[in-house]
C-alpha cells in the first residue's frame, strides 16, 4: 500500500515538474515574440489547467484578440477563483462591450473585499460610463467618506451630478476637486466651462487663466477662452488663439468655423470664405456655412451666388431655416424679383413666427405689388399687434401705412375690415 502511494506521489511530482518545464519553455517563446509556437505548445498540453488557460489568455490579449482572451480566462476561472484573472476578465469584457458582465465581476469582488477602495473606484467609473448614474453617485459619495482627500473621487462625483443635471452640486464637486488638487486640469476645464455657461465672466477667466498656466496648449480651455472673447465681441483677440489651435489640430471643424465667423465679423471676407469652405470640406452637412457664404455674397453684392448659397443651406438641413429663407428672399429682392422674394419671406416666417423682419417685408411687398390693400393691411396690423417694439423705423413705417390705408378706404367709402 505504502509502495503504491509512493509511486503515485512520485508520478505527480514528475508530471508537475514536466509541466513546469513546459511552461518555462512556453514563457520563453512568448517573451521572444514566438507567440504562434507558444500557442501550439499550450494546445498540446493534454491536461488543461488554470495556468495553461491563463497563459493562453495572456497571449491572445497581447495581440488584441479579446474574444479569445475572454474565452480562455473563463476557462481558467472554471478551475479556481483568482482575483488577478477575474480583474483581467472584467477589463476584457469592457473592451468587447460586455459591460454588464464586467460590472458583475467588480460587484462580486467588492462584496468579498469591502475595504478595497481601488475596486470600488473602478466600479464607480464603470457605473458612470454605463449610465448607471445613481449607483455611481452612491459609490463616489462613499469613497469621499472613506478618503476625503482624494481629488479624483470628487471629480467623478461632479461628472455624475452633470449627468443628473444637478448644476450646483456638480460645480461644488469640481471646486472641491480643485481645492484638493489645484493642478487637476480636467476639473479646471469643467469649472471654466460651467461658469461660461452661467455667464459669470470673472470666474470663467479665473479658471481659464489657471488652466492655461498649467497647460498653455490645452485645447478645451483655449476653446472656452475663444468663446468668451467672441461673446464679448473681442474678435481680434481670438485670432492668435485660434491660429495656435489650428497649428495643433489641422483641418479641425471648430477652428475653421470660428475663424470664419471672426473674419466675417471683422469684414475680412476673403479669409472668412476660405475658412467656411474648409469647414464644409470637413462637414458637408453644416448648412450654416452656406448661410455665412450667402451673407458674404450679399455684402459683396454678388446676388446670384448668394441665392445659390442660401438655397443650398435650405436643402442641406431641416432645422429652423428662417435665416436662410430670409437671405434667399433678400437676394431675389435685390435682383428685382419681388414676387419670388415674397415667396421666401413667407417661408422664413413660417419657419419662425418671431421673425419680425420677414413679416415686415411680407407686408411691404404685398403693399407694393397689389392695388387691393386689404391683404397688406392685415399683414401690417399683425406686425403692429405682435412686433410694435422691435424696430423703431419699421414700426413708424407700419403705423403710417395703416393710417394711410384706412384713410384711403374711408375716402372711397369702401369697407376695409
Amino acid at each position: 500500500m505504502k509502495k503504491r502511494i509512493l509511486i503515485v506521489l512520485l508520478f505527480v511530482v514528475v508530471k508537475a515538474g514536466a509541466q513546469s518545464s513546459a511552461f518555462s519553455a512556453i514563457d520563453s517563446l512568448f517573451e521572444n515574440g514566438r507567440y504562434q509556437i507558444a500557442l501550439i505548445k499550450l494546445k498540446e498540453i493534454k491536461t488543461p489547467s488554470f495556468l495553461s488557460n491563463y497563459k493562453t489568455a495572456v497571449i491572445y490579449e497581447s495581440i488584441d484578440n479579446y474574444k479569445r482572451t475572454a474565452y480562455f480566462l473563463e476557462q481558467a476561472l472554471s478551475f479556481k477563483e483568482d482575483k488577478k484573472a477575474s480583474l483581467k476578465l472584467a477589463k476584457v469584457y469592457q473592451k468587447i462591450k460586455k459591460s454588464d458582465k464586467s460590472i458583475a465581476i467588480y460587484e462580486n469582488l467588492l462584496a468579498k473585499d469591502t475595504l478595497n477602495l481601488v475596486l470600488e473606484y473602478q466600479l464607480g467609473k464603470l457605473y458612470l460610463t454605463n449610465k448607471k448614474i445613481k449607483k455611481a453617485t452612491l459609490i463616489f459619495k462613499d469613497l469621499i467618506k472613506k478618503d476625503s482627500t482624494n481629488a479624483y473621487y470628487s471629480y467623478q462625483l461632479g461628472l455624475a451630478y452633470s449627468y443628473l443635471s444637478k448644476r450646483n452640486k456638480m460645480i461644488n464637486s469640481f471646486i472641491s476637486t480643485y481645492k484638493k488638487d489645484s493642478t487637476h486640469i480636467k476639473a479646471i476645464s469643467k469649472l471654466a466651462l460651467s461658469f461660461f455657461k452661467l455667464r459669470d465672466k470673472d470666474s470663467t477667466y479665473l479658471f481659464i487663466d489657471r488652466g492655461l498656466v498649467l497647460q498653455p496648449n490645452h485645447v478645451s480651455i483655449n476653446r472656452i477662452k475663444v468663446n468668451q472673447l467672441y461673446r464679448e465681441k473681442k474678435y481680434e483677440e481670438t485670432i492668435p488663439i485660434l491660429l495656435k489651435l489650428d497649428s495643433i489640430e489641422k483641418m479641425e471643424l471648430y477652428n475653421n468655423t470660428m475663424l470664419g465667423k471672426v473674419y466675417y465679423n471683422l469684414e475680412i471676407f476673403d479669409k472668412a470664405k476660405e475658412r467656411f469652405k474648409n469647414a464644409l470640406k470637413i462637414d458637408s452637412e453644416d448648412f450654416k456655412m452656406f448661410t455665412y457664404l450667402g451673407h458674404i455674397d450679399m455684402k459683396q453684392k454678388n446676388f446670384t451666388s448668394a441665392m445659390m448659397n442660401y438655397y443650398r443651406a435650405t436643402i442641406t438641413d431641416k432645422h429652423k431655416r428662417d435665416e436662410e429663407f430670409y437671405g434667399l428672399a433678400n437676394a431675389y429682392y435685390e435682383m428685382k424679383n419681388a414676387k419670388r422674394a415674397l415667396v421666401f419671406y413667407e417661408k422664413a416666417f413660417q419657419e419662425n413666427t418671431r421673425n419680425y423682419k420677414a413679416k415686415f417685408q411680407i407686408a411691404k411687398i404685398t403693399d407694393d405689388l397689389y392695388k387691393d390693400k386689404k391683404m397688406a393691411f392685415k399683414h401690417f396690423k399683425y406686425y403692429e399687434e405682435r412686433f410694435l417694439d422691435k424696430d423703431k423705423e419699421m414700426t413708424t413705417y407700419v403705423s403710417k401705412r395703416i393710417s394711410d390705408i384706412k384713410k384711403d378706404y374711408f375716402m372711397r367709402g369702401e369697407k376695409l375690415e
